[in-house]
């Protein structure tokens, strides 16, 4: 059984090699900055465990022998799934891990955000001891909480939300049936209008961003957006634009499309943005669950059997 894990982020790989049944020293590891890495490390292996990082488009899939990728998280944006099924590679992923520790990191930010926990304490820093630079600030109770996307994730996220005992409630999602108490389902367009805080939750779509100049014009002035999902989902230009404009009035980031973010993208704006390094899945717990379930879907397919969350196989490959 030859392993491969590419772009990983850990100190050791002690536990994948207890649970793949191999010892460390057979594990090929690298960091995957490039195809030619890619493919110097893992082109003989027989499963692939790999980061967000490493890229593996069609140039790279043709050169592996593998049979398949386990991607290290929710997201499989950096796997070309339709060259993947053409050289027979199957791609899997971790759905259900980091739940609690993504959909806490949300609420967090959003708090932050409305109590401008940031800003205030720059102030303090600073030497100023003025309330009045942060008015008006505003009581859960008397706002409208929007949370875009209900999955897994979402729906924690909207419980929190509810049971800090924000007044209103609402969420939207095409593909998912709303039928939570406390939890008033909406459209889009409905939610972005009438909510103080709007939580994005959604799976990237690879058709351009969700939220758009249209979008961000619609929001309430003064609003406050949070996004633990995907940097893709959000229109960066148009976002530093409605924020210079005050709708919203903070925009609170844990994902940026490029990564590392572009600060020269928010310049103007950058007083009014908080910001953390993609680190919303992270907990030891999450971690630890994380890298368990990978290494079990490699395990699974070392063993012929079929992994529990494969990649669907677009249709035209069928």
């Amino acid at each position: 059984m030859r392993v491969a894990i590419i772009g990983a982020r850990w100190s050791d790989i002690e536990l994948e090699a207890e649970i793949l049944g191999v010892s460390a020293a057979e594990i090929t590891t690298d960091p995957g900055g490039s195809s030619e890495a890619i493919v110097a490390a893992a082109g003989r292996a027989d499963v692939i465990l790999a980061g967000p990082r490493p890229q593996f488009d069609a140039v790279t899939l043709g050169q592996l022998k593998c049979r398949g990728i386990v991607r290290y998280g929710v997201g499989y944006d950096n796997v070309d799934v339709s060259a993947a099924a053409r050289n027979s590679i199957a791609v899997a992923y971790v759905p259900d891990y980091g739940t609690e520790a993504v959909a806490l990191h949300a609420v967090t930010l959003a708090m932050a955000a409305l109590r401008r926990i940031p800003q205030l304490d720059s102030m303090v820093k600073r030497g100023v001891w003025d309330i009045s630079r942060v008015r008006p600030l505003h009581l859960p109770g008397s706002l409208t909480v929007g949370v875009v996307g209900f999955g897994r994730i979402g729906r924690a996220a909207a419980g929190y939300f509810a049971n800090l005992g924000f007044g209103t409630v609402l969420a939207c999602d095409e593909y998912v049936a709303i039928e939570e108490p406390g939890i008033e389902a909406t459209s889009m367009e409905g939610l972005l209008e009438r909510s103080d805080v709007v939580s994005l939750h959604a799976p990237g779509s690879g058709e351009g961003s969700l939220i758009g100049p249209n979008e961000i014009g619609s929001m309430r002035d003064g609003s406050v957006i949070v996004n633990t999902a995907r940097g893709s989902l959000i229109d960066t230009a148009a976002l530093a634009a409605g924020l210079a404009a005050g709708r919203p009035a903070v925009a609170a980031l844990d994902v940026f499309d490029p990564e590392p973010v572009d600060l020269a993208a928010f310049a103007e704006v950058l007083d009014q943005v908080i910001m953390t390094p993609h680190i919303a899945w992270y907990t030891e717990e999450s971690e630890q669950a994380l890298r368990t379930k990978t290494a079990q879907e490699a395990r699974r397919f070392l063993d012929g059997d079929a992994p529990l969350h494969a990649v669907p196989i677009p249709e035209e490959i069928e």
